[in-house]
């Protein structure tokens, strides 16, 4: 892809356009070892090497960052009163990134931080039905009953029943734990649905969406960038649906 000089660098997060320019100016950029003073110089993304005030500087057009999201945080931009997932991401290079999908403030797990929007309308369409899965712990004893009526769909109160969920019980008792599968993502669903048959979401972690998994090794709060074979896998499911 041919593209501005300046925008080139400001999209890599080393400062603003005009910023850019002033530093192209200066002599701070070099395109394929040879310094360049016009901010308009376009070149070649994939081919030509850049470095800034000597740094190599790589363009990548999207970026994908897998975080195991914390209780306590919301799942925005920016919040005036909040502190957001985005915030905690402290070595971004692109700005423009948002999470794909929404995690209530006191759930935790899986969350795709990009700046990709195709992906994420393909992840997210209520028309695409990617499937999403959920480890809870619950108030109540989860029964076969209540996997048998998750299977028809539960009014939680909307104009339609939920579509049809696969609710895996690994343990009942006064306190049990279920691993539930969606395929849409309706307001606090998870726990309007455990509400519609007389329980309680104590507990909730999304460990999977679509064909992209949790990591387990991130505590909540951390975050690493997806691998190439993730986001080829990731990207190659859903341009499918």
């Amino acid at each position: 892809m041919r593209i501005r000089l300046d925008k080139y660098l400001s999209d890599m997060g080393r400062g603003t356009r005009s910023q850019m320019k002033k530093e192209i100016i200066n002599g701070s950029v070099s395109v394929n070892g040879k310094a360049v003073h016009r901010p308009e110089t376009k070149i070649d993304s994939e081919k030509d090497k850049v470095t800034f005030c000597g740094e190599s500087v790589t363009y990548a057009r999207y970026e994908y960052y897998m975080m195991n999201k914390p209780a306590g945080v919301v799942s925005a931009v920016s919040d005036k009163r909040e502190r957001t997932v985005i915030d905690l991401l402290t070595d971004r290079t692109r700005s423009g990134l948002f999470p794909a999908g929404r995690l209530d403030k006191d759930t935790e797990g899986l969350l795709l931080i990009t700046n990709d929007g195709g992906l994420a309308h393909r992840l997210l369409s209520p028309k695409k039905h990617v499937d999403k899965i959920y480890f809870a712990k619950i108030k109540g004893c989860v029964t076969k009953e209540d996997a048998d009526r998750f299977a028809l769909g539960v009014d939680i109160g909307d104009d339609s029943l939920t579509l049809p969920a696969k609710l895996s019980i690994c343990s009942s008792g006064e306190i049990s734990e279920i691993r539930l599968t969606l395929r849409e993502g309706r307001f606090h669903q998870v726990k309007r649905m455990f509400q519609a048959v007389g329980k309680e979401v104590i507990y909730l972690k999304r460990v999977q969406m679509g064909g992209l998994a949790l990591d387990e090794t991130l505590r909540p709060g951390e975050y690493r960038r997806l691998t190439e074979e993730e986001v080829e896998r990731l990207c190659s499911r859903e341009r499918k649906l």
